[in-house]
């Protein structure tokens, strides 16, 4: 039997509600700091909700030409300045020579909502002649994939996962797939979402999904796994990594941040937007990704939780670890990054997996903050308020998203 292909992280790029980049970013996790705040980017005011994880001093003309600014939506002038982050961290050289094997995949949830009701705006106003010709390529959801394709020539395969919650985790995983399936050596992976509009949020408060109670308090609006918890607080921003087979890092030096080990996706089958009460979705999904890692549930540190701050979310990820852990699942540490960043949509997967890698390489575990009063219902180690140190080895990161996909990545500390 041949060996499988090892596969590895070796660049990080990030543009957060804590900060634009990695390291800031990571430092203000760590430090219990929330990124949410009043919203900016529309008016509010006639909205259940106010509060949003908003991306500050952010610069698109730092990352690209300021030609091409206007010519794309938001959520590609995150996911343009993340990968070029990753790119520049990974010290990996695309030119003639490799190009046609570096592939991108970055996932989304929305697209450009922004580009699309702007368009919308002015046909309402019968300002057709205003419309923009770069609107459709700006709004549509692949375009991040085809402009970071277009600005690293990068031309091997790419693809757009529009998996909800789990687009980012998504794409880390189906990398690995396109690595080990011999179609690339390295991927340049992730997601990217900008969806703090009007319509989107009109939408969520009437869906009741998001918090409507605290936007006196916005730091205090995203509680996971709190009994007191009533919605996610909707963000922005862009994780990216790169994945590279093992010996193409090797083989150029490259710094590794991790071994990705295992990989699960799969399907609730049960409604739009809940997850089923049982947690079964999630628990076969954290189950391929064990099986497919090849480690006992017990080899696990810790698990980097989907935890949204909803009240069906948090109980049904709970019950679901607690299944496919069984006792060990009182021994494992969890936290939410989501308390601190917010719910970054199809960015989430990828900007939790930079934080476990992260968390594996420094030893630390970010806090799940806004921990007050503890539900009967959630009654695991969520790392309440105050970051951890933790010798990690494994460990576990989860997305779930609306239209019942699951999707979870393990990684591993590299050894060498």
């Amino acid at each position: 039997m041949v060996a499988q292909k090892r596969i590895v992280i070796t660049g990080l790029g990030a543009v957060t509600p804590l900060a634009v980049g990695v390291g800031p970013s990571w430092q203000a996790l760590c430090a219990g700091r929330s990124g949410t705040g009043p919203i900016t980017l529309f008016d509010a005011g006639n909205h259940k909700c106010q509060v949003a994880g908003e991306v500050k001093d952010f610069h698109p003309e730092d990352f690209m030409e300021k030609k091409l600014i206007g010519r794309m939506d938001r959520f590609i002038h995150f996911a343009l300045a993340a990968a070029r982050m990753a790119v520049e961290d990974s010290g990996l050289k695309i030119d003639p020579s490799n190009e046609e094997r570096i592939g991108v995949i970055i996932g989304t949830s929305a697209g450009g909502p922004a580009t699309l009701e702007k368009g919308h705006a002015l046909v309402v106003q019968g300002a057709l002649s205003q419309v923009s010709p770069f609107g459709t390529p700006s709004y549509i959801a692949n375009m991040a994939t085809g402009q970071v394709t277009i600005q690293f020539h990068a031309r091997g395969p790419q693809l757009t996962p529009v998996g909800a919650c789990a687009a980012g985790t998504q794409a880390i995983g189906e990398a690995a797939r396109y690595i080990r399936d011999g179609m690339a050596d390295a991927v340049i992976a992730g997601g990217a979402e900008a969806g703090i509009t009007a319509t989107i949020f009109a939408m969520l408060d009437a869906l009741r999904a998001i918090t409507c109670t605290r936007n006196s308090q916005p730091e205090k609006a995203s509680r996971p796994f709190d009994k007191n918890r009533d919605g996610f607080v909707a963000s922005e921003g862009s994780g990216i990594v790169v994945v590279e087979a093992l010996e193409s890092a090797l083989e150029r030096g490259a710094r590794i941040y991790g071994e990705l080990i295992g990989y699960g996706l799969n399907s609730d089958a049960y409604h739009i937007v809940a997850p089923s009460p049982d947690g079964a979705g999630p628990a076969r999904c954290i189950s391929l990704a064990l099986r497919s890692a090849g480690i006992a549930p017990e080899e696990v540190d810790y698990i980097n939780a989907h935890g949204t701050s909803t009240v069906l979310n948090d109980k049904s990820e709970t019950t679901a670890v607690k299944s496919v852990f069984g006792e060990h699942a009182r021994k494992l540490a969890l936290s939410s990054n989501k308390s601190m960043v917010g719910h970054m949509w199809g960015a989430s997967g990828t900007v939790e997996a930079i934080f476990t890698l992260l968390s594996m390489r420094d030893g630390i575990i970010p806090p799940t903050i806004n921990y007050e009063t503890p539900d009967p219902e959630c009654d695991l180690d969520y790392v309440p308020n105050v970051a951890r140190k933790a010798d990690i080895r494994i460990a576990m990161s989860n997305s779930f998203g609306f239209g019942g996909i699951n999707a979870s990545v393990v990684f591993k500390k590299y050894v060498g």
